[in-house]
């Protein structure tokens, strides 16, 4: 069992940049998959970018070039780090945590539905 908790939300300008954390309490280790969420203003929660514990990554198709996430297994956090942010991004992000590995879910971020264990939510608003 694991708990999350984002920080780092808030609003920017278009093209601006944003870096999201997420601070995982409790058996982190156990926690093999880990990814960024968002939902979009009347729109299903989607897998954006997820982080395996052997340390593969995988990213939806409309952030890939522009957002990085990685795992730092020492401080027990995840980070994602947005660039060239534009209006579509916004939305609530979440972190997302699962015992399984990310591969067995295929090679795209996991979907909302395989995820056991949610942060909170932070919101990020782009305006241009």
């Amino acid at each position: 069992q694991v708990q999350l908790m984002e920080s780092g939300g808030g609003s920017v300008q278009a093209g601006g940049s944003l870096t999201l954390s997420c601070l995982v309490s409790g058996d982190f280790y156990n926690a093999h998959c880990m990814g960024w969420f968002r939902q979009r203003p009347g729109r299903e929660r989607e897998g954006v970018a997820a982080v395996d514990s052997d340390g593969g990554t995988s990213y939806v198709d409309s952030v890939k070039g522009r957002f990085t996430i990685t795992k730092d297994n020492f401080k027990k956090s995840l980070i994602l780090q947005m660039n060239d942010l534009s209006s579509d991004d916004t939305a609530i992000y979440y972190c997302g945590a699962s015992q399984r590995h990310c591969w067995t879910f295929g090679s795209r971020p996991p979907r909302a539905r395989d995820i056991s264990t949610w942060g909170q939510g932070t919101q990020v608003t782009v305006s241009s």
